[in-house]
């Protein structure tokens, strides 16, 4: 359970980040999309595990290699917005968000379930 300086911190940052991604991704995205769906912060504040989801990306995979590699470019775009507010800046670790396929999958199957109809004479 993430304390709540924590949970300010992953607001800060996913705020921010989105910021970051909305002036700057499109361009080296190639005109991707780029969500930061969620922030998890290690209870030093020193790594901040971040979530994105992409829309209009043919390999999003592909986008997320990318953005790694331009971690440290990123870090220092956030340590120019909230250099006032922190200590330290924390290190960015980039995951895959895939709750949205992984909830799509399963109304999916929910769909497929053949779920016999309550009748009246089982009571």
């Amino acid at each position: 359970m993430e304390s709540t300086r924590q949970q300010k911190f992953s607001k800060l940052i996913q705020k921010d980040m989105s910021e970051i991604f909305q002036k700057e991704g499109f361009s080296f995205l190639g005109g991707a999309m780029v969500s930061v769906t969620m922030v998890r912060m290690s209870p030093d504040l020193g790594v901040a595990k971040i979530y994105l989801s992409f829309l209009l990306a043919k390999d999003p995979q592909e986008k997320l290699d990318f953005i790694k590699e331009k971690t440290s470019y990123l870090r220092n775009l956030l340590a120019k917005k909230i250099k006032n507010q922190v200590r330290k800046i924390p290190e960015l670790l980039f995951y895959l968000d895939d709750s949205s396929e992984y909830a799509s999958k399963m109304e999916q199957l929910f769909n497929e379930l053949d779920i016999p109809s309550e009748s009246k004479d089982d009571a």
